[in-house]
């Protein structure tokens, strides 16, 4: 990872989609997430609020997928296919920015992930969220 700017860009896999964010807290929201979708999908997101997002270019190209209750927002560039962000479920005025996308970030930066229990999901079972488990990258 370079710096430790909390202002960060990003990008799609193609560089069709183009956007900035400012990390209120840093990298110290970074978590997984073991519901359905997410699993498959496999992201290391951050925690941005709305406010703290701005797409640069490409808005356009963009496309999303919800399911379940349809709440939840997954937004993918419709060229590359590249999940870019999310809007949660849980609190839809904070984003889930695919660490992978962001300039100089590697999911593989983060020692240890935390896992958010997203398979009993805060919404529909009335208890507090919960963390699932860890996800460890142990380098060679």
């Amino acid at each position: 990872m370079t710096g430790n700017s909390n202002h960060r860009t990003g990008q799609c896999h193609c560089g069709a989609v183009r956007f900035s964010v400012t990390l209120g807290d840093g990298f110290d929201s970074v978590r997984r997430c073991n519901c359905s979708y997410c699993r498959m999908r496999g992201a290391v997101v951050v925690a941005v609020e709305k406010a703290g997002f701005e797409i640069l270019h490409g808005e356009d190209v963009l496309t999303t997928y919800r399911f379940n209750t349809r709440t939840a927002q997954h937004f993918f560039c419709s060229r590359c296919g590249i999940s870019t962000h999310l809007q949660r479920r849980s609190n839809p005025n904070l984003l889930g920015i695919n660490v992978a996308c962001l300039d100089g970030v590697s999911p593989f930066d983060f020692t240890d992930v935390p896992v958010m229990d997203g398979v009993h999901h805060p919404d529909d079972t009335g208890v507090p969220a919960r963390r699932a488990g860890t996800l460890r990258f142990i380098p060679d």
